[in-house]
């Protein structure tokens, strides 16, 4: 047996590689592999491209607004008030004579801005939720899920109009507004697969061996569920965009002079017959946010799901 062993080792050594070398590039060669499947997959896929193009350049315009604009979106041009687009107002001007275009690249900031704090605020408070209900059970389970059928209740723009109504009106509180309306679908995300993880050997190992249940939980459970969290932020980003322009458009989210997307088509449709490009350009760049960042999460499924071949 002693023979054995040592031809073994002999073997391995003229192959140059050892078992902990072995151990040791395997996160390397994972690593390797997830980017040559997003590659592979962007490369593939036409509306993967387009969802990363118009996310990227939604985020470098908002990033780089004081820059790019060619105006300020604050400032008034009396003699040039419903000015038509033209060559030094690519998108036209409004009824103060601002700068359209210039109001749009800095409205994404306003949206962007909305986008990731409310989808942090949803993804923190229900992923906890959703953790220690799935992991825990019980009346624990019970309680947090009909606190989740409860927000299911209300219609998404109702449950934000609410809580706008006791916090008041401002772009603060719509991103916690929409971050409270958002925890139940991160939470009912993470809860699915918690259920099922907790039961897995190396969580059982894991106990056995000592270890308490927030090590278990936060390290060896919730792990599992981050590819459908990255991919469910994504989509709820765009929602949140959605939700932050209709609710500007009910004069509840940013308030004027601040350049919002929603406010500016609640102003742009007092004056649609004769300057319609008040409505249109702040109407298409709502469009195309919302669509990067669905047609992006797509590609992030593609991409993190093993089960898509």
């Amino acid at each position: 047996m002693a023979e054995k062993s040592q031809g073994q080792q002999q073997a391995s050594t003229k192959s140059g590689v050892s078992s902990n070398q072995l151990t040791e590039d395997t996160p390397q060669r994972d690593t390797r592999s997830f980017r040559s499947r997003a590659w592979r997959r962007l490369k593939a896929s036409l509306s993967a491209k387009i969802g990363v193009t118009l996310v990227s350049i939604m985020i470098l315009m908002a990033i780089t607004a004081p820059i790019v604009s060619p105006h300020d979106p604050l400032l008034f041009h009396g003699q040039y008030q419903l000015m038509e687009p033209n060559s030094y107002f690519p998108f036209g001007t409004d009824q103060y004579g601002r700068d359209v275009l210039s109001r749009v690249i800095y409205g994404s900031q306003i949206s962007i801005q909305v986008g990731l704090i409310s989808v942090a605020i949803a993804l923190t408070i229900g992923g906890t939720l959703g953790l220690f209900a799935g992991y825990f059970g019980g009346w624990i389970d019970s309680v947090i899920s009909r606190i989740f059928d409860v927000i299911f209740a209300f219609p998404v723009i109702l449950l934000a109009i609410v809580v706008l109504a006791v916090l008041g009106p401002s772009l603060t509180n719509v991103m916690i507004a929409i971050g409270i309306v958002f925890i139940p679908q991160f939470g009912r995300i993470v809860r699915g697969p918690v259920l099922s993880a907790k039961n897995n050997e190396y969580v059982e190992a894991s106990r056995v061996m000592g270890a308490h249940w927030p090590r278990v939980m936060f390290i060896h459970v919730l792990p599992n569920v981050a590819a459908p969290l990255i991919v469910q932020s994504t989509i709820a980003i765009s929602l949140a965009i959605l939700s932050e322009a209709a609710l500007s458009f009910l004069g509840l989210g940013a308030q004027p002079p601040q350049p919002a997307w929603g406010s500016m088509l609640s102003s742009g449709r007092q004056f649609i017959e004769v300057a319609s490009w008040l409505s249109i350009f702040p109407g298409l760049a709502i469009v195309l946010a919302v669509l990067g960042f669905n047609l992006l999460g797509d590609y992030l499924r593609d991409v993190l799901d093993p089960r898509i071949g």
